[in-house]
């Protein structure tokens, strides 16, 4: 089963024709909202608002791991996270859609394994691959089919958040080699892979990072609002696509 995760921009999927939905409960505590189950060009999809659905969960405050451990319990194997991101990369412009396929972890104080105790097993989770190469396909041949392609790959800078980065701090992760910059692609893709989920990001650029583009003085958090909203159609034709390829 297919599991999307969404962003600002994405509280709901209007085109989700939903059966039920139901509040989880995790060893790791409560997930971010109660569980969507619905049908998605006629197949079986799970919906869950990261950021709460009025949007009140800042992205550090986020239950990642509880996230993640209901989704498994349900079924779920492959999760698409809706994100979205400040763009670092010249074209990577307002409004692009991007499937990055590297990732830099800028976070800190997340609860970012599940091997926090001494009492299991713990394995080292091999991350010099972040993203599922078959999802990331699926994510850029849906969106081709569609004609609204993304850009295939890239380095997601994943900060701490909630505030905006600095123009030095753009800097720097452009030299550390990001593409893009966003606050919820870290721990959730590496959780994601402690419990042998197939994930990717599907990033949709709203604004230009700091110091970039018409943002030399900043972001304008409203005309991001609008960007974001005004791209989610496009997101959701790529969902509708996505869940009828092969592996749902």
């Amino acid at each position: 089963m297919l599991a999307i995760i969404g962003g600002r921009g994405m509280t709901e999927l209007a085109n989700l024709h939903i059966t039920h939905r139901q509040v989880m409960r995790t060893p790791y505590g409560e997930p971010s909202g109660a569980f969507l189950f619905g049908m998605l060009n006629q197949h079986q999809v799970i919906f869950l608002a990261r950021h709460g659905y009025g949007h009140t969960i800042p992205p550090h405050l986020v239950n990642y791991r509880a996230n993640l451990w209901a989704l498994r319990e349900q079924g779920v194997s492959n999760v698409i996270s809706i994100a979205t991101v400040g763009g670092i990369r010249a074209d990577l412009t307002p409004g692009v859609i991007a499937v990055p396929d590297q990732i830099i972890d800028y976070t800190h104080g997340r609860d970012a394994t599940f091997y926090d105790t001494r009492d299991a097993v713990y394995i080292n989770a091999n991350f010099a691959l972040p993203f599922c190469p078959e999802l990331r396909t699926r994510i850029l041949q849906s969106a081709a089919l569609v004609h609204h392609p993304a850009r295939d790959g890239g380095v997601y800078a994943a900060t701490q958040g909630p505030r905006l980065d600095s123009i030095a701090e753009i800097n720097r992760f452009e030299r550390d080699g990001a593409d893009m910059v966003g606050m919820t692609g870290m721990p959730e893709t590496a959780l994601a892979m402690e419990l042998q989920l197939k994930y990717a990001i599907l990033a949709v650029v709203v604004n230009h990072a700091a110091g970039r583009g018409n943002n030399q003085q900043g972001v304008n958090m409203e005309q991001v609002n609008v960007t974001a909203v005004a791209a989610m159609e496009r997101v959701r034709s790529i969902l509708e696509c996505v869940v009828s390829c092969d592996g749902n």
